[in-house]
């Protein structure tokens, strides 16, 4: 008998363990679509509605609709992705406890939204405080993200071309479902210019607006033809489209000289790097098609509208204010897109054209012919001015309509600073920077006549992606000024080497450096450097 008693809560404890109530799963959401109220955009699914919020009653908010097989508390939660280096940001949220059945969530998205696609991420909490999540995933290499997209759209607008020459037609692609849009082409100011001021892109009007009847086109892109650029000089200008609502859409649009050396200075847009740089997303899956955006992308399309209202990454921030400090100061030049330089022949070909070659922006992505190209052109005494960062840091190969990254051209024996002076070490995310001290005034005093700068003094702040020497650099390359410390223990490093060929190379060292072309003591430098360059 006491050898039973003691058996009893051995035998209770088991008898309690296997009668338990198995643990219930979370609630779950069974059928999950979205629509923007029946009225599809081109490209529109059960996955992917484009919502227009501008307040017209037509296509301005997002359903999702689902059923749910028990109560729940479901949070939704709208998400806008960025590039890899920043987290995805929650734009919108609402958290309602529902009742099982069917369901309908409704965003109304406010006018202000900007235009691009959001994920929508679901977190379903059951009584029991078990939750399962719906349509978001974090994004990985070579693994989409899958889920429930809103596409905002306003004006969608981009030129199917990437240049074109002066009198040619060009056809330019519009997406927007507004009723009429009004065209209009915006060039930055020389002296004395008037006419209307764009303050997105600085440029002032120099057409007058056309209204273009778009009821016929509020459903998907469309192309038109436009003309009328004869007498045109080769340059920069922007087509701006507004919508009968007030939203602005911009593609720029570059002439190309009709043949090389129309001028003996040519400036070249990095077209390739602002599309790399595009986190437009054009597939509709949450994330932009870009390998900034996802890691296991190799690809980026060349035809995609700009993601900024149609803009390129960056444009006043850097080749921006170098364009308006060109048309501003009289110097003329040829213009050329990465795919007109592509199409040069040979750097003896660019040699007999021009004596200087400008890359405003961050000339990063390059194909081997391009490649080919400069390093002959500076062989033969041409030369440069790079007033970014990670020039020639990446080869690339144009296949059709896209662009494909292939290895850091240093990894395959050919490093960039052998031809620039310096080259890529160390990016980071975020704003900020500490300022350039200046340490070759004595060498090359030329540089900083007029700057009121010496050896020591420091100006500017720069530094979310630096260049410095490497061993490949040039002899006789000489630092101009240096940001100690700009990234870690990376210090950015501005410098000038020259051949006994006659090439001059200036390299800034740092990303967009000429968005500060309008301070006193960095204008009078590259005013300084053009002079030598260009003389």
């Amino acid at each position: 008998m006491p050898k039973l008693l003691a058996l009893l809560p051995l035998l209770l404890v088991a008898f309690q363990a296997g009668s338990a109530p198995a643990a219930v799963a979370p609630p779950r959401l069974l059928g999950l679509s979205i629509s923007n109220g029946g009225h599809p955009f081109l490209g529109d699914t059960r996955q992917l509605a484009t919502v227009s919020p501008n307040g017209d009653g037509f296509r301005d908010r997002a359903l999702v609709r689902f059923h749910l097989d028990r109560p729940a508390t479901v949070r939704l939660q709208v998400v806008a992705t960025g590039d890899l280096r920043r987290p995805s940001k929650v734009v919108w949220r609402t958290r309602p406890r529902l009742a099982a059945g069917p369901h309908t969530m409704v965003w109304k998205p406010s006018r202000g939204t900007p235009d691009r696609t959001y994920l929508l991420r679901f977190v379903v909490r059951g009584r029991d405080g078990g939750s399962r999540v719906y349509g978001f995933e974090h994004p990985r290499p070579g693994k989409p993200t899958s889920g429930l997209v809103v596409r905002i759209l306003a004006g969608d607008t981009a030129f199917l071309q990437r240049s074109y020459v002066p009198g040619a037609q060009a056809s330019v692609s519009i997406a927007t479902d507004a009723r009429t849009v009004r065209v209009q082409f915006f060039a930055y100011p020389g002296d004395g210019s008037s006419g209307e001021l764009d303050r997105r892109t600085g440029a002032v009007a120099m057409t007058s607006a056309v209204t273009l009847d778009w009821r016929g086109h509020r459903n998907g892109p469309h192309a038109v033809n436009l003309g009328g650029f004869e007498g045109w000089p080769s340059g920069v200008y922007f087509l701006r489209i507004t919508t009968a609502d007030r939203r602005n859409g911009y593609a720029p649009l570059i002439l190309r000289p009709r043949r090389l050396g129309g001028h003996r200075v040519a400036v070249v847009l990095p077209t390739n790097t602002w599309q790399a740089d595009n986190l437009r997303d054009s597939n509709g899956d949450g994330l932009g098609d870009s390998w900034n955006a996802d890691g296991g992308r190799r690809t980026v399309d060349l035809r995609r509208p700009y993601l900024d209202s149609g803009l390129p990454p960056r444009l006043r921030a850097g080749s921006g204010a170098v364009l308006a400090w060109l048309a501003r100061t009289g110097r003329h030049a040829d213009y050329l897109s990465d795919d007109d330089f592509a199409g040069v022949a040979s750097g003896d070909v660019l040699r007999r054209a021009y004596d200087l070659l400008v890359f405003p922006g961050s000339e990063e992505l390059v194909t081997k012919h391009a490649y080919d190209v400069i390093r002959r052109y500076r062989d033969l005494g041409g030369r440069m001015m790079f007033l970014s960062a990670g020039n020639f840091h990446l080869r690339a190969e144009r296949q059709g309509d896209s662009l494909r990254r292939l290895q850091p051209w240093r990894r395959l024996g050919r490093p960039e600073a052998a031809v620039v002076g310096v080259q890529y070490s160390a990016s980071r995310s975020g704003g900020g920077g500490k300022a350039y001290v200046v340490q070759g005034a004595l060498d090359e005093p030329w540089a900083f006549v007029g700057t009121g700068l010496l050896n020591g003094s420091s100006f500017g702040r720069f530094g979310a992606e630096i260049d410095s020497r490497a061993p490949s650099s040039p002899a006789g390359t000489v630092v101009l000024a240096r940001i100690p410390r700009a990234i870690g223990r990376h210090a950015a490093e501005m410098t000038f080497y020259d051949t006994a060929a006659g090439a001059r190379v200036f390299a800034a060292g740092a990303l967009d450096f000429g968005g500060s072309i309008d301070l006193p003591a960095a204008g009078r430098l590259v005013e300084n450097v053009w002079a030598r360059l260009a003389g």
